[in-house]
């Protein structure tokens, strides 16, 4: 397997596995709640949509001010981490998104959608300081030969905290929302109002324990010793391109960088996007003509998909040899699996019918043959195939093809970000700057798509993020790969 990251070098003197470990323990709970508060927002898409009679362009703005964050602080975010090096940017990073978690309480207070907006940003301004710094920090916090099943793994519970961010989310914020669109017209003007002051103050318990949890974290991170690490000046490899040299004064120079940004915006804005449409879309009576409610913990099965295949992904993207190892390993990954969709489904029909999609899983992870680039393909294809699949069918075919798609999308983000930074060198920060801007398409993507939704229904609508994973197809199969370079030419 190619080098997927930038060499290293430490500089102190902590280079023990003992160090890298625990460095990757801690650096893991950040994983987890930036991923469980991201997957809040396709809780508040439905709630606030109600709340302030929203149509499906307007709600889609929820996710744009949360990702045009990343847009606008990222390359900020990697100047800041060139002068306070990683540990001190995610501390700033934990603050901010805590003091956007406490915005959120006058923001229902005065019934403001606007001061939503704002918290949003903010929050997510934070989460954007701590993508910057966390992502290449694991990447390079150990052998380059092993860094996309590294980050893979940290991601697994970042994904974690996406499973459980909708049942979280249902269960405090949507279960009071237990009215159809029908009974909320009837209300007369003053119960209206009461019952959307009511639902507006249904945020304010969650994300206040939520900003309290990140400043006991940031707390934390300021006694923490972690590892110094820098980027080297020199490439670890020179990938399956050929060979480089550092000639470029920008990683703008790099072509497989520049593809890279563009995979992680189609990337992400097809995730989000469909995510954020998913309460909507199953409610809907031609596909399971359940409650919002019951529909946002059905929201777990996508999220909870990318959990289950991040983890697999992170073992079988690895070097690990022993078949003892990796067999048990993914029998307990697939007894996960079955008991996540247990409690989601209640029945074991829906549960065997959910382990069909993670045995394709599998099979997708065999054919890309331990290669990030050519597994990243092979599932872009999968799920280009199931959100087809989804335009094309109704009832519980599409139900089950969109909600599958949580399962393939599990390794990309990680992936392509290995790849795209893989040879950067010096100009790591940069290139990790440049990546975390592009998730800018999480704002992009679900507001072109609820353009859509509103003029030729939602699930029609769901071509645009097919549109995207037809990109990541050539990416994995093409993309990826690193020119030759001369004296800064290609």
């Amino acid at each position: 397997m190619a080098s997927t990251a930038p060499s290293a070098t430490m500089t102190s003197n902590q280079s023990s596995n003992q160090n890298y470990n625990f460095a990757l323990t801690v650096l893991t709970s950040l994983f987890f709640m930036w991923g469980f508060i991201t997957c809040l927002n396709d809780i508040l898409v439905p709630h606030l949509k109600a709340v302030f009679t929203l149509n499906y362009t307007q709600a889609s703005l929820i996710q744009v001010s949360f990702f045009i964050a990343y847009f606008v602080v990222s390359l900020p975010a990697g100047a800041l981490l060139k002068k306070t090096g990683y540990k001190a940017g995610i501390i700033i990073g934990l603050v901010i998104t805590g003091l956007g978690c406490l915005a959120f309480f006058p923001a229902a207070m005065f019934l403001s959608y606007p001061l939503f907006l704002t918290a949003l940003f903010i929050l997510a301004g934070g989460i954007t300081i701590l993508q910057v710094a966390a992502n290449p920090y694991v990447a390079i916090l150990g052998r380059p030969e092993t860094a996309s099943s590294r980050l893979n793994l940290t991601q697994s519970f970042n994904s974690l905290g996406t499973t459980l961010a909708p049942w979280f989310g249902s269960l405090l914020i949507l279960s009071a929302a237990a009215k159809t669109t029908e009974e909320i017209a009837a209300m007369p003007p003053a119960d209206f109002e009461a019952w959307r002051l009511m639902e507006a103050a249904s945020v304010q318990g969650p994300y206040l324990l939520l900003a309290s949890v990140l400043f006991l974290i940031a707390l934390a991170f300021v006694f923490i010793k972690l590892p110094v690490i820098e980027p080297s000046e020199q490439p670890s490899s020179a990938g399956e391109g050929g060979h480089y040299d550092h000639a470029f004064s920008s990683a703008w120079g790099y072509k497989h960088l520049v593809l890279g940004a563009v995979a992680i915006f189609v990337y992400v804005g097809g995730e989000v996007s469909i995510g954020s449409y998913l309460v909507n879309f199953l409610s809907q009576p031609d596909i399971a003509g359940i409650t919002e409610q019951e529909a946002g913990k059905y929201v777990s099965m996508y999220w909870g998909g990318a959990m289950i295949g991040r983890f697999l992904g992170s073992m079988l993207l690895s070097d690990v040899k022993n078949q003892t190892t990796r067999a048990l390993y993914i029998a307990a990954v697939l007894v996960g699996a079955i008991i996540l969709a247990y409690l989601n489904t209640g029945n074991w029909t829906d549960s065997a019918t959910w382990l069909v999609f993670v045995g394709v899983n599998l099979i997708g992870f065999w054919l890309g043959k331990g290669k990030p680039a050519f597994t990243l393909g092979v599932m872009a294809t999968i799920v280009s195939a199931l959100l087809l699949v989804t335009i094309l069918s109704t009832g519980a075919v599409a139900m089950w093809s969109i909600l599958a798609i949580g399962l393939f999308n599990s390794i990309m983000f990680p992936t392509i970000f290995t790849l795209a930074i893989d040879g950067l060198g010096k100009h790591t920060a940069q290139g990790s700057g440049i990546l975390c801007m592009a998730i800018v398409g999480g704002a992009v993507v679900p507001f072109v798509q609820g353009l859509f939704a509103d003029a030729i229904t939602l699930h029609y609508a769901f071509f645009i993020p097919l549109l995207c994973y037809l990109y990541i197809i050539f990416y994995g199969f093409k993309g990826y790969k690193i020119d030759v370079v001369v004296n800064g030419k290609s």
